[in-house]
This record gives structure tokens, sequence and C-alpha cells, in this order.
């Protein structure tokens, strides 16, 4: 194998395991063909396909059973360098920083600041409850903030980013969580993408019928399919010069936000606020933005990302807090049913749209902004339209919490690391 050397690496642990290193590229490339297996699985499995559970997220867990199961049996265990992982990471949060557009989010009104104000309220929520059942079960309280807003509000990509951070040595910038981290935040995060496709829908319709709501818009035309745009080579180029320099001046304020307020933050915070920042400037200028093409490049960097993360995953690790964690992650589902159905209802106007919203909001404060969409369409496709909701929820779940979910995660790791 010596021709391999440096592509992959065999050698023994210290248990006298047998050990596979693969390189960066070749655990991209391996990251790309789970992304494809977890595509037809999804194809295929109506379960999977309906509740909207990313492709990546199951072709990495192949991986990660077959790992696990190679590992508990003595016979060997495959690891990869993370390098490609953390840059498709930094590349997809900075895309999701070129959606902030300051305009929009005066458009949407009073609508989008309390939904943004419910969102940030169930961050605080979610971590308290979180952190404090993991430390009356005796363990790390961190691990109830990674199954908290971490996997919740945050979904997959948060989860497995702030994963890696967690899990980094106190001397790498991170908190030395030893890996827990990452897997606790992950399968709470596929946890909360199928149980918000499952609560979304019937806690809406129980209002719509107990209020008898219904929708007082005309039908759109032509529907909203938005899966194609057209664009030309010259697009994608200035959209990736622009993705390039806001990773680039973004390290330069990373560096200095922490050394400014000495907290921990997650590397891609830099290059999110300068994306921001840039958008801004272009909308003020009145310059065409090429947003379809850096929407697409974060999403070729997500799955990749996702699969990679997923790839990663040391399931075994789970054994010593099953009890703690599945107690943690069914209180988090009572809190989400009692704070939408009670709270986000009533405070967004008890009407049509607050219901379809309050679908919208258990999607995303659960899973992912995907299964809002999926839970809102299902709605509306049976009782009429809410235009509204297709507006605010969007805004709120697929951009503007992910700056303040970050922040929250932030000070809550800080606050409960010894």
């Amino acid at each position: 194998m010596g021709v391999l050397k440096g592509v992959i690496d065999i050698g023994t642990n210290d248990a006298g395991m047998t050990t596979i290193g693969l390189n960066m590229y070749l655990a991209a490339g391996l990251a790309a063909l789970l992304f494809w297996l977890g595509n037809w699985t999804v194809d295929k499995v109506r379960f999977l396909r309906e509740k909207c559970i990313p492709a990546p997220l199951v072709g990495g867990l192949y991986f990660a059973i077959v790992n696990t199961a190679l590992t508990a049996s003595g016979v060997l265990t495959i690891s990869f360098n993370d390098t490609l992982q953390s840059f498709f990471m930094l590349v997809f949060f900075c895309t999701v920083g070129f959606t902030v557009s300051i305009p929009i989010l005066k458009s949407g009104g009073k609508n989008i600041i309390i939904m943004l104000l419910l969102a940030t309220v169930m961050t605080f929520l979610q971590n308290f409850l979180g952190g404090g059942l993991m430390a009356a079960f005796g363990q790390d309280p961190r691990l109830g903030v990674a199954a908290g807003s971490t996997a919740l509000i945050g979904g997959p990509g948060t989860a497995a980013a702030f994963g890696a951070t967690m899990d980094a040595p106190f001397d790498q910038g991170g908190y030395n969580m030893g890996g827990t981290g990452t897997i606790v935040g992950v399968t709470a995060a596929v946890f909360g993408l199928v149980m918000g496709s499952i609560m979304g829908g019937p806690t809406a319709y129980r209002r719509i019928k107990q209020f008898n709501l219904k929708s007082t818009e005309a039908a759109l035309e032509g529907g909203e399919d938005g899966e194609s745009f057209t664009t030309t080579g010259g697009a994608f180029t200035h959209a990736a010069m622009l993705l390039a320099v806001a990773i680039g001046i973004g390290q330069l304020v990373s560096v200095g936000l922490k050394a400014a307020t000495g907290i921990t933050l997650p590397g891609y915070i830099g290059a999110m606020l300068v994306a921001a920042c840039m958008r801004n400037i272009n909308d003020a200028r009145g310059k065409k933005f090429p947003g379809e093409e850096i929407d697409t490049v974060g999403g070729l960097s997500l799955n990749l990302f996702l699969a990679m993360a997923m790839m990663s995953l040391k399931l075994w690790q789970l054994v010593d807090l099953a009890l703690p964690l599945i107690v943690a992650l069914l209180a988090q589902i009572v809190l989400m049913y009692l704070f939408s159905y009670y709270v986000v209802f009533n405070v967004m106007g008890k009407n049509y749209n607050a219901a379809v919203q309050t679908a919208g909001f258990i999607g995303f404060a659960m899973g992912a902004t995907s299964n809002a969409m999926a839970n809102m369409q299902a709605i509306t496709k049976q009782y009429g339209p809410a235009r509204e909701a297709y507006f605010v929820i969007p805004m709120v779940g697929g951009l503007f919490i992910d700056f303040v979910n970050a922040a929250v995660i932030t000070g809550f790791l800080n606050w409960w690391t010894p």
C-alpha cells in the first residue's frame, strides 16, 4: 500500500485495532457518493421523503453505521481528514450571510420582527431546558445546548458546525467536549426534523378547526416553483469572487472579534458578517446581485458538509447518553407544542395566517426551513393561501434567526464551560 501513502493511511491504534485514514480529497469524493446514495434512498422511502429528511444526512448515516459496526466488533475504524468539511461549512454560512438584506427586513414590517422575537425566546428556552435536564442527570449541561437550539432552531448544519467547535480542544478555540458535541447535536437535529414535520400540521389544524378559520386570499396563479433559473458563467464567477472576498476578510473579523470580546465564536461568524455588509452595500448602490448563483453554491457546500459531518459521527459514544438525551428531546417536544399553540398563534394574530405561521414556526424551530415550508404547504393546499406566512417564515427561519442563534449558543457554551 506504499503507493497510496498520503491518500489512504493504514495503521494501528493504542487498542491494537486497524485504522484506515482517508485524505481530504478522498473524503470529499466519498461524501459526494454518499449524497447520491442518500438521494436515492429518500426518493425510494416515502417516510423520508414526506418528512423532508435531507439526503446527505441519510447517506452519511450509512457510513456512520458501518463504521460503528466495524469499530464495535474490533475489526477496524475509519477516519478522514476533515479540512474540506470545514471549508464547505465556511462557504455555506457565508452564503447565508449574503441573504441578509435590510430592505427585505423592513418590507416585512412588524410581523417579521415579532416572529424573530418569538424565535429568539425559543432559543433561550430550548437551551435552558436542555442544559438543565442534562445537569439533572449528572451530564455536561453543554450537551443540552448541543441538543437545544443548536440542533433544533439551528438544524443539522448548525449542529454539525457548532459540534466541531464544541469538540475541538481549548487551545484550538473549542470547548473540549471530546466528540460528544457533534454526535448529540446531529442526533437531536435528525430527531427534530422528523418531529417538526409530524407536529406542525396537526397543531395548526387544531387551531383552524377551533376558530373555524379560513383563507381570505385568492389562489396564486402559475405556482411558486423556484427550482430553476437562467444564469451565465460570468454571474457564477461574480458570485465566487464575492464569496472569496467575504471569507478572506471574514477571517480577520473573526480574529478581531475574539480578541476584542474574549468570547469563542464559530469560525464562520466573521464571513457571515462581512457577507451581510457586502450585500447591503451592493443593494444601496443599486447593483445587480447574483443571489441565485450564491444560493446554488451554498446548497452544494451544505450537501457535502453535512455528508462529511455524518460520516464523522462516532455513534458508539451515544451509549452513555441515551437516557438523558431521550428525556431532553421528549421535553423539547412538550415545550414546542405549548409555546407554539398558546404563544405563537395568539401573538401572531389568532387568524388563519397565524395558524399557518404556527405550523411554519414548529417546522423551523424543530428542524429546518424546508420543514416549515412543507408544513405550510400542506395546510394552504387544503385551506387556501397565506401569503404573509410564506414571506415571514422563510425570512426569520431561513435567515435572521441564524445570527441570533449563533450568539445565544455561544453565550450558553461560554457560561457553562468550566
